[in-house]
């Protein structure tokens, strides 16, 4: 595996086929993955300076090139027993945050669908686990880093509650249009409905993942009535198993009763590269979670 995330260059996706690429790594004896899209590169250890009152996750800040970040130990949080011979740090950047997770060893790349990925099980309290993907014979297990982030720098959930003053008469014209969200995360679906129910938009159709809102769509435009009688926008995550976002957005563009639908994209992943693949197929409107104030202003744009 290059320690550059650069290296990887070569085998990025074509934009909306639904397949994506992970990491695997290993913390103990499990194989976990990261998604491609939020690595920034692999390094091996470094200096890191301790923090006074940081979280128990936290064992403190490193710098790289110039960025201080803090890292992550993940063997502790997922309570997994340290190794002494712990070999990587995956840089990633999510929500526009850089940090970095100690892991054991990161291993190799694979291409998967979206298909592939499984719910877990419901059988224990863990939420940081968002799917499973068996290869061969063994099984990757997805974790929520948004989920890991969030809960070392709570200034993201707040992020996602908290949403300008608005005036009495535009939440309600808010109140008459319809939304479809299409959010994985049963956290952050929930804080993004709450949070836009708060604002005025109260008829929101909410989906756990594109596979399930393009069905709901579809059955929408067989009927009769033009379909921006009866939805006005969709807002969409990218990272979502069964079908993610960019090809549910490719699949509405691509619909001769739904391309004139406005589509925004919500995700973690928003950089320069994600962003000009949403332009290429089409999104209306690109916002980086947790901004959820910058996400209203734009719907209220585009639609009323």
């Amino acid at each position: 595996m290059s320690e550059k995330a650069g290296n990887k260059k070569g085998i990025l996706l074509e934009t909306g086929t639904n397949e994506f690429e992970i990491i695997e790594f290993t913390v103990g004896k499990v194989s976990y993955g990261i998604n491609v899209a939020k690595v920034r590169e692999v390094i091996n250890p470094v200096p890191v300076t301790k923090m006074p009152h940081s979280h128990p996750y936290v064992d403190g800040v490193f710098t790289l090139r110039g960025r201080v970040m803090p890292l992550v130990n993940l063997p502790r949080c997922l309570d997994a027993e340290e190794q002494s011979n712990t070999k990587n740090i995956i840089v990633s950047e999510l929500n526009n945050y850089f940090v970095g997770f100690l892991v054991d060893e990161v291993s190799r790349i694979y291409r998967v669908s979206w298909t592939a990925m499984e719910t877990p099980p419901d059988i224990s309290d863990s939420d940081l686990v968002v799917g499973l993907i068996k290869m061969n014979e063994k099984i990757i297990v997805l974790l929520d880093f948004e989920k890991i982030v969030s809960v070392i720098n709570p200034e993201i959930n707040i992020k996602l509650t908290t949403i300008p003053q608005s005036a009495p008469d535009l939440e309600k014209i808010r109140q008459t249009k319809t939304i479809v969200v299409a959010e994985d995360s049963p956290m952050l679906r929930e804080l993004l409905v709450g949070t836009l129910h708060t604002s005025g938009y109260q008829n929101i159709k909410a989906y756990y993942n594109g596979k399930e809102a393009w069905e709901a769509l579809e059955a929408m435009a067989e009927s009769e009535i033009p379909i921006a009688e009866k939805i006005q926008m969709v807002i969409t995550d990218i990272e979502m198993p069964q079908m993610d976002g960019h090809h549910l957005l490719k699949k509405i563009k691509n619909h001769p009763r739904l391309r004139e639908l406005p589509v925004i994209i919500f995700s973690s992943l928003i950089n320069e590269e994600m962003r000009r693949k949403g332009e290429a197929i089409g999104a209306n409107g690109q916002i980086s979670k947790p901004e959820i104030g910058q996400l209203i202003d734009l719907v209220d744009k585009i639609i009323l």
